[in-house]
């Protein structure tokens, strides 16, 4: 109690301090920062910057994994079974429910697993000052003393002191305020807060556990929203459902007639109504999810929702960012034009004093490299104060002293500069034309006492080469029926040149002519939007509008971004893919983050997505027939004998060997589609019932030969065996049928899929063929029949039939 009365103490004391009593208090080097010695000291003092996240008990997970509708009926079979004295099938039901929860134990926690590599790779980083260098360090790393810089787009890693700046602060994540709350110098700022606007140096106080909020941001969203495959598998097993429940109704009925006890259908019922629930299938999703999302990780693309691979999947549109996507985002100075009266030197100089190295901009990189080239000094000069590019006023601007005078620099947009300064604007259009029709962007930088007296200074041309890949990239993306648009602030002659070198084509809009038709009339816009080929000088905002617009016309969207005013849009698209470089912000409205600059991570993003759809797809269609053969066969079967061919054990066994084989789908080698997947639902219930009733006929010309030619009509115990065997060879076969949307011998299925069938195989021949304890053996001989049979079945006519049916879905 004593420990955490004084954590508020210290909390309330550093929001009363000053900012120089906090400096004093935790010994900050204001300039240089701490030194790695001190900061290890610091680490063993105060611990990592996080806060132990509260793990569930494996028990208790465990233990949930007899609790559901599946467990409930296979435990209301091991209950009946006792009361009816069959305690053998009690036993054997009871070790395969206890296998069964074992098995989904570890392939969740492997799931898991995967999700915290995720998380692992996505944590904050914070730029910060240490050993007199600004670097980017994990936000875990921080320790009290630490100067860090934020700016918009930021989330706020720790505590923090301002040492100086304005800020406007969204605190409504902690608070619940819908307001930004403005921040200045000595004010505090709270862990999981976000910069809306502004940037400064702050003093980290408090980390960890002792925040005062006591909250850490994470990237990764844990909640799992309702995935397509999730919405059109429901709708197929309510169909089912119908099925199996009308199929059940009349084994009861004619049960009813000829005199045998309902006590003994219900086991078997209840089983068969479970083998037709998908309780599997979120697990499956996620383990499928986990597996495609750890694939990403190794081609440099982090999810942060598990389902946006499976997004990916359908993308048909994709809008990218011209900088840094298409571009290499690594400004170069390549021509300076400087007015009369001024240098190009001048035109460096005060370029590079409206700059600021540690925000890693690559303008002011750009100006700050072409200064240093030219050994032009900036020793002399004291930047007051600094505004950093805002997209609202397309510019920078910085107060600077000098020998006891100061002065106002500015650099940005022409048209701007022209604005501020009252020139005419014509007379600089004519040079920037020119340097646009090359590919390059024109910046004006401007000088004065103050607003009134600001004076161009010249013109800079800068360049930013687009990547060697990127075309090869951009062609493979519209082979994989993807449209590319481009997205750029740039003027519209930069973007037509820059389009025509990439290969994404001629039709780039002026994005004001769009906004101005999205005011007026929403479906020509979204006709603009679908036609267009690219936009130009577009602002923030047009992004979101022309996500919505594309939407409008049924596109399923994808949209890189990086700035704080990028969330929007990103969190829109379905796909929204912040780059490498881009703010907490952008990222955490993402559902992806790549971790690799170019389009190649964007490419692996659509082919993997499209691999997860095909191994759902896979499992959806396996589950179905297989669900449809088990029911429907045996009640078909049980009408015409009067007989159940198979025993609430039998089934139970099956189930199980057969989902083991179903969960390792998920690590299948599917092949990606030319075009982007559609959930049709029709197709699917049309495809997998055709089959199914395929197999079903199929199962039971198989089960005719057994009681005929092979002679097993006389022995119950043998025809269970037999009709067992049919079940679960059609079962492992139809796996190859299904998995892939051409025919089973175009792509060869995952090395750990093909050993578990084959392992799977080998363990139920011997168990027919010997036979355990509730299974009677068959011979050898029929064992070969129901095989040779099954395999002709499923290869030679169900495989034909299904190319068929999903023919031009490749």
């Amino acid at each position: 109690m004593m420990e955490g009365k004084e954590d508020e103490v210290k909390k309330i004391i550093y929001e009363k301090m000053s900012i120089e009593e906090v400096i004093h208090n935790l010994k900050v080097d204001v300039d240089n920062g701490l030194t790695r010695e001190e900061v290890a000291k610091r680490l063993k003092t105060y611990g990592y910057n996080e806060i132990p996240e509260k793990k569930e008990n494996p028990y208790l997970k465990f233990a949930k994994k007899f609790w559901g509708l599946t467990a409930w009926m296979l435990e209301a079979v091991i209950v009946l079974s006792y009361i009816l004295h069959k305690y053998l099938d009690m036993y054997i039901i009871l070790a395969l429910l206890i296998l069964n929860a074992v098995i989904g134990f570890l392939q969740e926690e492997r799931a898991s697993q995967a999700v915290e590599t995720l998380k692992q790779k996505l944590r904050i980083n914070a730029r910060t000052l240490r050993d007199g260098k600004w670097q980017m360090i994990p936000a875990r790393e921080l320790v009290p003393g630490d100067v860090v810089r934020i700016r918009a787009g930021d989330f706020v890693p720790a505590d923090l002191k301002l040492l100086e700046g304005q800020l406007e602060v969204d605190q409504s994540a902690l608070t619940g305020e819908s307001l930004t709350v403005s921040k200045e110098k000595s004010n505090m700022l709270f862990s999981g807060s976000i910069i809306k606007s502004g940037e400064a140096n702050a003093v980290v106080v408090l980390t960890g556990n002792q925040t005062y909020f006591g909250k850490t941001t994470e990237l990764v969203q844990l909640a799992r929203p309702k995935l397509h495959a999730e919405e059109v598998t429901s709708q197929v097993i309510k169909w089912l459902l119908i099925i199996v429940g009308v199929a059940l109704v009349s084994a009861f009925m004619v049960s009813y007639f000829i005199g045998i006890k309902l006590i003994e259908v219900v086991p078997l019922a209840l089983v068969l109504l479970a083998s037709s629930v998908p309780v599997a299938l979120p697990a499956m999703f996620t383990i499928s999810m986990a597996i495609g999302s750890m694939e990403l990780v190794k081609k440099g693309v982090l999810v942060t929702r598990l389902s946006a691979a499976e997004d990916a999947a359908t993308m048909n549109t994709i809008c990218l960012d011209k900088t840094g996507t298409i571009t290499m985002n690594k400004l170069s100075l390549t021509d300076v034009i400087p007015l009369k009266g001024f240098s190009e030197n001048d035109v460096l100089l005060y370029g590079a004093l409206a700059s600021q190295e540690a925000n890693h901009d690559p303008i002011d990189l750009a100006f700050l490299s072409a200064a240093q080239e030219k050994n032009i000094f900036l020793e002399d000069y004291v930047q007051k104060a600094f505004y950093p590019f805002d997209p609202k006023t397309r510019r920078t601007e910085a107060i600077v002293e000098k020998d006891g005078k100061t002065f106002k620099v500015v650099k940005g947009a022409v048209n701007v500069i022209a604005d501020l300064t009252k020139e005419d604007e014509n007379i600089f259009n004519e040079k920037a034309m020119d340097f646009a029709e090359k590919g390059y962007r024109t910046l004006a930088v401007a000088v004065g006492e103050d607003d009134n007296s600001l004076r161009v200074v010249g013109l800079a041309a800068l360049y930013d080469m687009p990547r060697p890949d990127a075309k090869k990239f951009i062609e493979e993306l519209k082979n994989l029926g993807v449209a590319v648009k481009m997205l750029t602030g740039d003027a519209l002659p930069i973007a037509k040149e820059t389009a025509r070198q990439v290969g994404i084509g001629e039709k780039i809009t002026d994005a004001s002519q769009f906004r101005d038709i999205v005011g007026k009339d929403l479906d020509k816009a979204a006709e603009i939007a679908e036609q267009s080929d690219g936009f130009a000088e577009v602002y923030p905002q047009d992004k979101y509008s022309i996500v919505k617009s594309l939407q409008k016309k049924g596109h399923i969207v994808g949209m890189t971004g990086d700035g704080v005013n990028d969330a929007p849009s990103l969190k829109q698209a379905e796909v929204g893919i912040a780059v490498s470089t881009a703010t907490d912000v952008a990222k955490g409205a993402a559902s992806v983050v790549l971790t690799g600059e170019g389009l190649s991570n964007i490419v692996d993003l659509v082919k993997v997505g499209r691999m997860i759809y095909q191994r759902l797809l896979t499992w959806i269609f396996n589950k179905v027939v297989k669900t449809f053969q088990i029911v429907v066969f045996v009640v078909v079967a049980f009408l015409l004998t009067k007989k159940f061919i198979v025993s609430a054990f039998d089934v139970v066994l099956l189930l199980f060997v057969v989902d083991f084989v179903t969960l390792s789908i998920s690590t299948d080698n599917a092949r990606w589609s030319k075009e982007p997947d559609t959930w049709n639902v029709s197709g699917i219930v049309k495809s997998s019932m055709i089959l199914g009733i395929l197999v079903v006929l199929e199962s039971l010309a198989i089960l005719y030969i057994g009681l005929g030619p092979l002679g097993l009509k006389s022995d119950y115990n043998l025809i269970r065996t037999y009709s067992f065997s049919i079940l679960f060879y059609f079962g492992m076969f139809t796996v190859f049928v299904v998995r892939e949307r051409g025919h089973f011998w175009e792509s060869v299925p995952s090395k750990s899929l093909l050993y578990i069938v084959l392992a799977d195989i080998v363990i139920v021949t011997l168990l027919v063929t010997l036979g355990i304890p509730g299974v009677k053996p068959i011979p050898i001989v029929d064992t070969m029949v129901v095989i040779g049979l099954s395999a002709i079945f499923s290869f030679g006519i169900n495989d034909w039939f299904k190319y068929l049916l999903l023919k031009g879905k490749k």
